[in-house]
């Protein structure tokens, strides 16, 4: 749940150079974060490429402006990842035998998901569709377990097919073990290994388009409705973010992957492990936009 303040200090986003803007409007800015996550002056130099700029922002964190590195720290370092794992289960799916008007039973087991969830019984049945868009907007786990069982046959194999495209794509510090991002023994992932993910799965029409919604409601084939709203707060605050995907569980901590696009140019970071992640992910975008204007 997105707390009050947080939602307040947020709002500030959607002036550029977010953190100037609420120090001059008197939003109080973190602690934790002020001191290293922060837009240099206009007087700074361009940053250097490939340094680790903001020290705080995340345990590991990777951004890259139009597909080059800027900035990063253990970049490489396997983590846990959190619902970021949901990345992957929908690349499989879209990239597999994807119909999005294929209809879904849920299950006894997908009904009773732990963690984020839409509100599916067992036995309802719904679009694929549909549950694409609360497995990537809401990040529900019972959702994201239908398509799996559907798609699989059951979780396990679902999850190996996770793994094997993981090979394939040749993400060296990746391995799931549980299609919704729980936490589970041996899963993990890397903030580079995600970088990649993502910009694989922004490929298909489908994923780019449903990370990109702030809400939307599903129906069950019964009439039933269940709204559905963003995790992902940047989107509609901050200036050209277009996605992606948040993920949280106590092991991975607050992670996130978030787009944004400006004036031609696209910035992607990851943050896993962050203890603000709106803050830095705005302050880590807003100075990678910066370091496009001076490169012009």
């Amino acid at each position: 749940m997105i707390q009050p303040h947080r939602l307040a200090c947020v709002t500030v986003f959607a002036a550029a150079g977010f953190m100037a803007a609420a120090l001059a409007a008197g939003v109080p800015v973190p602690a934790r974060v002020s001191s290293s996550v922060r837009p240099k002056t206009p007087a700074d130099p361009a940053p250097a490429a490939g340094i680790d700029q903001f020290p705080k922002a995340a345990a590991s964190y990777l951004v890259t402006l139009d597909g080059v590195v800027l900035w990063e720290r253990a970049s490489d370092v396997p983590r846990a990842p959190g619902s970021l794992a949901k990345i992957m289960a929908a690349l499989v799916l879209l990239e597999g035998d994807w119909r999005g008007d294929a209809v879904v039973t849920v299950s006894a087991r997908a009904a009773s998901a732990e963690g984020a969830r839409v509100g599916l019984r067992a036995g309802d049945r719904v679009r694929a569709e549909a549950l694409l868009t609360a497995m990537l907007v809401r990040s529900a786990n019972d959702a994201c377990l239908a398509l799996a069982e559907r798609a699989g046959g059951n979780v396990d194999t679902f999850v190996a097919r996770m793994n094997a495209r993981a090979v394939e794509m040749k993400l060296r510090a990746t391995r799931f073990a549980d299609p919704t991002g729980l936490d589970a023994k041996g899963q993990a992932s890397s903030a580079r290994d995600l970088l990649r993910l993502t910009e694989a799965a922004l490929k298909q029409p489908v994923f780019a388009r449903l990370t990109a919604l702030k809400e939307a409601t599903i129906v069950t084939e019964s009439g039933r409705s269940l709204p559905v709203e963003t995790t992902n707060v940047l989107l509609g605050r901050l200036p050209g973010a277009k996605g992606v995907k948040t993920g949280f569980t106590a092991k991975a901590g607050k992670c996130l992957v978030a787009l944004a696009e400006r004036d031609g140019h696209r910035v992607l970071a990851v943050l896993l492990d962050s203890p603000d992640r709106w803050w830095a992910a705005a302050a880590m975008i807003e100075e990678a936009f910066r370091a496009a204007g001076k490169a012009r």
